[in-house]
């Protein structure tokens, strides 16, 4: 299906969420965003039985985005997610922030919300959904593996190779506080990995 974005969010029932959002880099914020469950996407896109996965992708113009001009970096930029992880109650599909649409920085027209996860799992100016099964390889993940993985699931308890994740400093706040478990939306999330057999979920 293809869709331009002021009739896919005419289809969509638009509410306000406040979310945490925590950077792997440790700093935080409470956003409030407006938009609508990645859930309905996935509901108007009727997947088949076999999709495993949700891969999102970017736009890709480097003549308006002069850092797609670092032909190093494996652009488009992409990412992923499990179909189950999509359908939470929580995964949002933004379409603004502070009562205001979303500007371009914010990665206008459509950019996702994981609350739970690491803020680069939270991609922005979307302009593709694969349903796949597959697993996608992230933007991220491409260039360095090791220290920005599929899952980016919050622990304080899993430091990012090169620092603690042990607390974070939410901005203007000039101090830290520590990291929630999952962010703090362990209740809501937790139920997504508890049958993962051990894996590595937050990396």
């Amino acid at each position: 299906q293809t869709l331009d974005i002021d009739s896919l969010i005419r289809q969509m029932p638009l509410e306000e969420r406040i979310y945490r959002h925590r950077c792997v880099e440790r700093w935080s914020m409470v956003v409030p965003w407006t938009g609508f469950p990645l859930a309905a996407i996935l509901k108007l896109a009727d997947p088949e039985p076999e999709a495993r996965y949700v891969r999102m992708e970017t736009f890709q113009a480097p003549d308006i985005a002069q850092g797609q001009k670092q032909f190093w970096y494996p652009w488009p930029y992409q990412e992923g997610v499990t179909v189950e992880e999509a359908q939470n109650e929580l995964a949002f599909l933004v379409t603004g922030a502070y009562g205001k649409p979303l500007a371009k920085q914010f990665g206008a027209p459509l950019r996702l919300a994981l609350p739970w996860k690491y803020g680069f799992k939270s991609i922005k100016s979307i302009v593709r959904f694969t349903l796949t099964d597959a697993r996608p390889v992230s933007f991220w993940e491409q260039t360095n593996a090791s220290e920005y993985g599929f899952w980016a699931n919050v622990n304080p308890e899993v430091d990012h190779p090169r620092w603690s994740q042990a607390v974070e400093e939410p901005l203007g706040a000039r101090t830290t506080v520590p990291t929630l478990l999952f962010n703090g939306y362990a209740e809501q999330v937790a139920g997504l990995y508890k049958n993962m057999n051990g894996q590595n979920i937050f990396m």
